[in-house]
């Protein structure tokens, strides 16, 4: 079996080897590599002389802070703590579903396309018999986290079943192994869960496109209804500024959510200069319903100060593995991988090329291999709890 490093060329082999290395590198040894006030324990950072240490005040169960471009992690806790993801999930959805839904065409909604709103669910004000440009509906769902958009979305790009399976299928194929799912909206299902790793793969794969950087990054719209139209407000305060949650300088999105099983969670991205950050914060166990901006605006402002001084725990890009052609299905997924690590895709149509005598490129395939086999999958606390409105 043969690995490579996910969206790089053969042109960059021996960088890609090089790259993979320091990327996959085991947790380093707090006490050796930390000042006294080095991180606590579940947290994996690499800092440098004069880096500043992790914030201490962070409560949420699980983080992650990454550079959005290149996808190095710079800092994380649990980053494979599987947790209910709450509307974060919707990031995925929109990740699936866009590509095959045009933006300016228009569906007339119906009854059917509504069925199955779970109680209790935040909705945008979708209407029966009323027809919304597909924008729009995009919009309800990234401001107004509309489960009804949701489902009218998912109903055009074929059914409610299907779209979980592609969701699924996409998450594989970014990487992202800790994720279930089971209702496209995010709204609290048994044996749905993602990880703060997944969110920021999802995050990250969003702003890669135009169409979801635009959305995510709306503040206010008009949504079509009541013989008119009515203004809509992002629900991540982070950059809508409202309910008394300062909107944070440079931020792009991403997407917020809450349910009573699930706490709050948080997909957030910003840009200083010429570097963005993304950041994932699931389930703060201190403050209030608005903790989750304030414990992400800290990660911010802490990925800005350490950025330079801090080396890659691991990577968002995935590492994909060739399966064998005779592979029995009962070993079709490949094992996870180590630590925060890297994301780990299935890849079985993409060509795999061979280190042709290099090295230090046959070293850092070894050391990709051997840690990939090494990851352990956390499993997150499964908790009942009444289902309130996500955002």
């Amino acid at each position: 079996m043969v690995i490579r490093s996910g969206f790089r060329s053969m042109a960059t082999l021996t960088a890609t080897a090089a790259i993979g290395l320091c990327c996959l590198a085991p947790t380093p040894d707090s006490s050796a590599s930390a000042p006294p006030s080095g991180p606590a324990p579940g947290e994996q950072v690499s800092l440098r002389p004069g880096a500043p240490a992790l914030p201490a005040e962070v409560s949420a169960l699980s983080y992650v802070v990454a550079d959005a471009r290149t996808g190095n992690v710079l800092a994380a806790r649990d980053a494979h703590r599987k947790l209910p993801p709450a509307s974060t999930l919707k990031t995925l959805f929109a990740v699936t579903a866009l590509p095959h839904l045009r933006a300016e065409d228009r569906h007339t909604v119906s009854e059917q396309d509504l069925a199955g709103i779970g109680p209790g669910s935040s909705l945008v004000g979708v209407e029966p018999g009323h027809t919304y440009q597909i924008s729009d509906l995009w919009r309800g769902v990234f401001l107004s986290s509309g489960n009804d958009a949701v489902h009218v979305l998912a109903s055009l790009n074929g059914g409610w079943d299907q779209t979980a399976a592609q969701m699924q299928a996409k998450a594989r194929a970014l990487g992202a192994l800790d994720t279930e799912v089971v209702s496209p909206d995010g709204y609290d299902s048994p044996g749905q869960v993602s990880s703060a790793f997944d969110l920021a793969v999802f995050g990250r794969a969003g702003l890669a496109r135009p169409d979801f950087a635009e959305y995510c990054s709306t503040a206010s719209a008009q949504f079509p209804g009541g013989g008119g139209s009515y203004g809509i407000a992002n629900t991540n305060r982070l950059l809508s500024g409202n309910d008394g949650v300062a909107r944070y300088p440079g931020i792009v999105g991403v997407k917020n959510g809450y349910t009573s099983n699930a706490g709050n969670t948080l997909i957030a991205a910003a840009k200083q200069g010429d570097h963005t950050l993304l950041v994932t914060v699931m389930n703060p166990q201190a403050g209030g319903g608005y903790a989750v901006y304030e414990e992400a605006r800290t990660l911010l402002d802490w990925g800005f100060k350490a950025w330079g001084h801090v080396d890659a725990v691991g990577s968002l890009e995935p590492v994909r593995v060739k399966k064998a052609v005779q592979r029995p299905a009962s070993q079709h997924n490949p094992a996870p991988a180590a630590a925060v690590g890297t994301a780990a895709a299935e890849d079985e149509d993409t060509p795999v090329w061979t280190p042709a005598g290099s090295a230090a490129a046959g070293l850092a395939l070894a050391a990709t291999l051997f840690l990939l086999l090494r990851r352990r999958a956390i499993r997150g606390r499964a908790t009942r709890g009444r289902r309130h409105p996500s955002e």
